[in-house]
C-alpha cells in the first residue's frame, strides 16, 4: 500500500508535465498501476482489522474515499481550473506524498491475521497486542479448515471461491461501468436536455455526494441485514432512478434523482468493495479484491466508451439511461447469485464465542 501511494502521487505530478496527448495517456495508465495497487490492498487491509459486525461500515468509510475525492475534485476544479488550469489540479492530487504517506508510513501496521495465516504466530500475536485485533476467528478459521490449502490466486480460483470470485467480479464490472459512465458522461446527457455548461461540473458532485452519504448509509444496513441483499437493493434503485431522470422533473427533483443514482451505482460500489473484501478468507483476500477490482476496471474503461458510441451517433440521453440503467439491473442480477460461504460464516461465529487471547502477549 505504501509503495502505491507512492506511485500514484508521483504519475499525477508527472502527468501535470505531459506535453501532449500521447505522453498523457501513458502517464495515466502508469499513475492507474499505481491506483490499483491502493484500491486492492486497503480493502483487504481494513478487512483485517475492521470489529465483526462493522465490516460494512468500516470498508465503505474506506472506500467512499473514491466518491468524495469525486466530490473534491469537483469543487477544485470550480474554484481553481480558471486560475491554476489543468496542470495544477494534477499538482494537487500529487500531494499524497506529501501528506499521506508519512503518516502511513509511521501509524500503518501489517495485519495480525495476515501474519496468523502465514503461519507468523509470535509476530501476529504481537501485532494484535499493539492494535487490538482479536484473532480468535483466524484461529478458529486455520482449526476448522474453512480456508482453501492454497494462497493468492491459487485460492481465488480454488473449488471454494472459484464461481464466487467471477460473480463478484461481475458485480465489480458493472458497479464501475456505471460509476465511470456516468461521472464521465451525465454533464453531456444533460446538455441534452438544455442544460448548459453552468452545470456541467454540478451534477457529477449531486452523483459523488449522494454516494458518500448513501454509502455510509447502506453500509449500516448490510452489518444488520447482510451485504448481499443490500447491494442488490440499491443496484436495483440505480436502475429506478436512471430511468425517472428521462422524465421533465424540475431542476431540484432532478438533482434529487442524481443523488439517488450516485447511492445505486457509485454507492453500490463501495458496498461492493466492502462484500468482496470480507468474502475471502484471508490467504485469498488480497489476491481476490485484486481480481474483483481487476475485472471491475475493465466495466471502468467501456463505461466511458459506451457513452462516447452513443455521443458520438447522436443518440439521446434517455437512451444512455435506460442502458446504464439495464447495466445496474444486471448487476443486481449477478449480486443475488453469489453462493453463501456457510462454513466460513459458522467458523467467524465460532470465533466470536472463543475467548479472545491477544492478552496473553506481554
Amino acid at each position: 500500500m505504501l509503495a502505491g501511494i507512492a506511485w500514484f502521487s508521483l504519475g499525477m505530478f508527472a502527468t501535470a508535465l505531459a506535453t501532449n496527448v500521447a505522453a498523457f495517456g501513458a502517464l495515466r495508465f502508469a499513475t492507474g498501476l499505481g491506483l490499483g495497487i491502493v484500491i486492492a490492498s486497503a480493502g483487504a487491509t481494513m478487512a483485517e482489522f475492521a470489529p465483526a459486525g462493522r465490516r460494512q461500515f468500516y470498508n465503505a468509510i474506506v472506500y467512499s474515499g473514491v466518491p468524495a475525492g469525486g466530490v473534491l475534485a469537483s469543487v477544485l476544479g470550480i474554484a481553481f481550473l480558471d486560475s491554476i488550469g489543468w496542470r495544477g489540479l494534477f499538482i494537487i492530487g500529487s500531494l499524497p506524498l506529501l501528506v499521506i504517506l508519512p503518516i502511513a508510513w509511521r501509524k500503518l501496521p501489517e495485519s495480525p491475521r495476515w501474519l496468523m495465516a502465514c503461519g507468523r504466530e509470535e509476530e501476529a500475536l504481537a501485532a494484535a497486542w499493539r492494535t487490538g485485533v482479536p484473532l480468535a476467528e483466524e484461529k478458529v478459521i486455520r482449526q476448522v479448515g474453512a480456508a482453501p490449502r492454497k494462497s493468492g490466486f491459487a485460492a481465488v480460483f480454488s473449488r471454494q471461491f472459484a464461481v464466487a470470485s467471477i460473480l463478484l467480479g461481475l458485480m465489480s464490472f458493472c458497479g464501475l461501468l456505471l460509476t465511470y459512465g456516468l461521472n464521465t458522461w451525465l454533464p453531456k446527457i444533460m446538455e441534452g436536455y438544455g442544460y448548459g455548461r453552468t452545470y456541467a461540473l454540478f451534477f457529477p458532485l449531486a452523483l459523488n455526494l449522494g454516494a458518500v452519504v448513501g454509502g455510509l448509509a447502506a453500509s449500516r444496513m448490510a452489518d444488520r441485514n447482510g451485504p448481499q441483499r443490500v447491494i442488490a437493493a440499491t443496484f436495483a434503485l440505480a436502475t429506478i432512478s436512471l430511468g425517472l431522470m428521462t422524465f421533465s422533473f424540475p431542476l431540484p427533483l432532478l438533482f434529487a434523482f442524481i443523488a439517488t443514482a450516485g447511492v445505486g451505482t457509485l454507492g453500490t460500489q463501495v458496498l461492493v468493495y466492502g462484500f468482496q473484501s470480507n468474502y475471502f478468507t484471508t490467504n485469498a483476500r488480497a489476491a481476490g479484491v485484486a481480481w474483483c477490482a481487476s475485472v471491475g476496471r475493465l466495466g471502468g474503461v467501456l463505461g466511458p466508451i459506451i457513452g462516447g458510441w452513443l455521443a458520438a451517433a447522436g443518440i439521446g440521453g434517455a437512451t444512455a439511461f435506460y442502458l446504464y440503467g439495464a447495466v445496474a439491473l444486471l448487476g443486481a442480477a449477478v449480486t443475488i447469485l453469489v453462493p453463501r460461504q456457510h462454513r466460513l460464516e459458522k467458523a467467524a461465529d465460532a470465533g466470536l464465542e472463543q475467548p479472545d487471547y491477544v492478552g496473553k502477549v506481554s
